[in-house]
């Protein structure tokens, strides 16, 4: 490897957009990567479920101001959201229409309630602090919103934060992956994959230093575009030490955790349910284990299962074994023996996010009272010499891909200024 004008240290979206910013501004990139593949926390499986399975990012959100849906444009994007539709059982039962009507009701509440409480809520308070508690359905709207959509329990995250990064529609599906996506955006850039850094020199007024066990790379500036739990377990050496601001960032932005689990179609039941269809219960504590499905995607032979937060981190540690366990226990509450005969439990798919060293979780969320540390870990440091990049540095679209994105061509702006 030459000495890059720019050195990028990692290659999932944030690494590809900032790599693709350099080199169309006519300057020189060289990227390390860990992993034997680009797309970090966005990889899709083809081969598995004998269909694209995204076991990382999978979906566009807020696709109007997404900066990968043009991108996106010629691989068939499909709004989600057009079609999205939800059963919920309780008490081994299909919920009635006045039960789903009820749900939803409970579910409107939630986000005013949020939003009316931040005028008068403490810097430190969490996202749970002002949940509505005690009706029927507010644990399982806790549950969606907590472990689910934001892979975590409420109280771990700050409100702020919270609300800052709720997001909207549309919501597309690419029918090829999201780490489709990100794979075919990486084709071509200089990615050395084995490539882990394990010291960045950035003290040296001629610029920085990467070294480990792929040998020495230099370059005038980096963008580090690890995932904050990586960072925060010393997973690079930093010589001189960090500014405190920005290593406490690294603490206060810890990743939740998300699980996705595919289970095939054993025969031709289709359990009822319609392509897109989601499957969900209704829990009795926001911290109930429990998992939900999205059905036949695409019209393919196969379940999606999420299962996030606390909950997440104890399954994967247990194995994918209790993890396939888990679901079919889950589909048996709701049709009993018939689950066991319409899906095959050989064969499961599940991502493993929270054992994976180089990522350590799925994505951010800020502590209470942390919700400026976004910001502290974006600010370039020596005048541009050295960026962090990643899903965690943006205040706003926090957790996706398009924000991931977003920040590794505003690091590419500042090390570039490095240049002139």
């Amino acid at each position: 490897m030459s000495s890059p004008d720019i050195l990028v240290v990692g290659a999932g979206a944030a690494g590809i957009a900032a790599a693709r910013a350099v080199l169309r501004a006519g300057r020189t990139v060289q990227v390390l990567e860990a992993r034997e593949r680009p797309g970090g926390r966005a990889w899709t499986d083809s081969t598995t479920l004998g269909a694209p399975f995204d076991l990382g990012a999978t979906w566009l959100h807020q696709a109007g101001e997404n900066p990968l849906t043009p991108l996106a444009a010629g691989l068939e994007p499909f709004d989600h959201d057009a079609v999205r539709r939800h059963v919920c059982f309780l008490d081994g039962r299909l919920a009635t229409e006045a039960e789903m009507a009820d749900y939803d009701t409970a579910y409107a509440a939630f986000h005013p309630r949020l939003q009316a409480a931040l005028a008068t809520a403490p810097r430190d308070a969490s996202a749970a602090d002002d949940a509505p508690r005690g009706g029927f359905w507010d644990a399982t709207v806790a549950h969606w919103e907590g472990p689910v959509i934001a892979a975590a329990p409420l109280a771990a995250m700050d409100l702020r934060d919270f609300m800052a990064t709720q997001l909207g529609g549309p919501n597309l599906l690419l029918p090829g992956g999201i780490g489709g996506l990100l794979a075919g955006l990486a084709a071509g850039l200089p990615i050395a994959c084995g490539a882990v850094v394990e010291r960045l020199r950035w003290g040296e007024a001629e610029g920085v230093v990467a070294e480990g066990g792929f040998g020495r790379v230099a370059a005038r500036a980096a963008i580090v575009t690890l995932p904050t739990a990586v960072l925060a377990a010393g997973g690079v050496r930093f010589d001189p030490a960090l500014p405190p601001a920005t290593e406490q960032a690294f603490h206060d932005l810890p990743l939740g955790l998300l699980t996705k689990l595919g289970l095939r179609a054993a025969g031709d039941d289709r359990l009822n349910l319609g392509p897109f269809t989601g499957l969900e219960r209704r829990v009795s504590r926001e911290d109930e284990t429990a998992m939900t499905f999205i059905a036949w995607p695409f019209g393919r032979d196969h379940l999606m299962g999420f299962l996030g937060g606390e909950a997440a981190w104890a399954l994967e540690r247990e194995g994918e074994a209790a993890l396939t366990d888990f679901a079919f226990a889950e589909l048996r509450r709701a049709y009993g023996g018939r689950a066991d005969r319409a899906l095959r439990r050989a064969g499961a798919l599940a991502s493993r996010w929270g054992g994976d060293p180089f990522a350590r979780g799925a994505y951010s969320h800020a502590r209470p009272g942390r919700a400026g540390a976004r910001l502290d870990l974006a600010a370039p440091l020596a005048g541009g010499r050295l960026c962090f990049a990643g899903e965690a540095c943006h205040p706003r679209f926090a957790g996706t891909v398009g924000g991931a994105w977003v920040t590794g061509e505003a690091a590419a702006r500042a090390a570039l200024a490095t240049q002139s």
